[in-house]
């Protein structure tokens, strides 16, 4: 009992109520079945623990919570769940030049969604703003380096001039040296983390004061409170290598391990503020896209090379519906409970039967 009565009641009790505050309007829209059937099994142990222990109770019923609206949104298909709107927000994409990016910007685009490119390729961007345009897609396209800190925050204050505040960032962009370790230049290796890893921070750090400031302004009041949770998304693209090291990818595994982190990092540090300001960590399989062209698959029934329509439509989905992490195929869920539970070596033997580490053999993707 002493070292339950150590334990700083305010900080744990405000960290349990940002947890439910986040995740009440979700509760009320999930099936009541399973949420009566939860607490039916749970309900004599759970009157003991709030009558003994109270502290302990909440911390422990907030967790239950939670795991139990996370485990029903997962099983749940995207549209039996509620979505928001976005028709009206402004919504930049990283890497919109073609590939996912230049899908999403125009499936964002039709849903109401005012397009922000940008990517290092200027004539690219320009086709996809092109596209846009013929779709009646109100947007703005902008070239840029997104290895180069300074230009982000150059290029982000032009953009808050030009356009206004970013309401969903999606940092989309990725490149792939594709070479073993001693085979890659040290200086590919370092543009690698930047644009895939580092990047992400700068432009967090350049469009997340205003979401915030969104939150805790006085406007607020004359919102519902329904909407309020559809002011700030930030969509971090990461991919199965940030999951797991696959041979032939350690640049590339190192710089999405990162960009997971963050996002991880990032959504525990707004979620202890009291900021429900979603983050959406998106870890999918190898696309189509021709960055991983010439890659094989060993056993395509359970983790295929995904099409990237595919992928784009279930990121809209997750963004739509808040969900905090989005992993394609649904077999990668496995491969995530298989590498907490089992050692090391069991996991390991687990990627030689699925072939991952033979899947970069064939790679004949981009060259950077």
């Amino acid at each position: 009992m002493e070292i339950l009565e150590s334990i700083n009641k305010t900080n744990l009790t405000t960290l349990s109520n940002n947890v439910l505050d986040k995740n009440i309007t979700q509760w009320n829209e999930t099936t009541i079945f399973g949420i009566i059937l939860f607490s039916f099994v749970l309900f004599p142990g759970a009157m003991f623990m709030q009558q003994s222990f109270p502290l302990l109770f909440q911390m422990l019923w907030t967790v239950i919570i939670s795991s139990l609206l996370a485990m029903i949104k997962s099983i749940l298909p995207t549209k039996f769940l509620p979505k928001k709107s976005i028709k009206g927000q402004t919504i930049l994409i990283t890497g919109s030049g073609s590939g996912m990016g230049r899908l999403m910007a125009i499936e964002f685009g039709k849903l109401g969604g005012r397009i922000v490119l940008w990517d290092i390729d200027e004539k690219m961007n320009l086709q996809t703003k092109g596209i846009l345009d013929d779709l009646g897609i109100q947007s703005a396209a902008y070239q840029i380096d997104l290895s180069d800190r300074k230009q982000i925050y150059v290029l982000a204050e032009q953009v808050k001039k030009e356009v206004g505040d970013i309401d969903i960032l999606i940092n989309n962009a990725g490149i792939v040296s594709g070479k073993k370790i001693f085979d890659c230049q040290d200086e590919l290796m370092e543009k690698t983390m930047a644009v895939n890893c580092n990047a992400l921070f700068f432009t967090i750090k350049s469009f997340l004061p205003a979401m915030i400031e969104r939150r805790r302004g006085k406007f607020l009041i004359k919102i519902s409170k329904k909407k309020r949770n559809f002011l700030g998304h930030i969509v971090n693209v990461a991919s199965l290598a940030g999951l797991a090291g696959i041979n032939g990818l350690v640049d590339y595994c190192a710089s999405k391990h990162g960009a997971v982190g963050l996002s991880e990092a990032l959504r525990s540090e707004l979620l202890s503020q009291g900021l429900p300001i979603t983050v959406t960590t998106v870890c999918p399989y190898y696309v189509n896209t021709g960055m991983f062209d010439g890659v094989k698959t060993f056993t395509p029934y359970f983790f295929p090379i995904l099409d990237p329509n595919y992928v784009v439509k279930k990121i809209i989905g997750a963004v739509l519906t808040d969900a905090d992490e989005l992993y394609l195929p649904r077999a990668t869920y496995f491969l995530i409970a298989l590498k907490g539970i089992f050692p090391t070596k069991a996991a390991t033997a687990f990627m030689e039967y699925f072939g991952f580490n033979r899947t970069m053999n064939t790679w004949t993707g981009k060259k950077q």
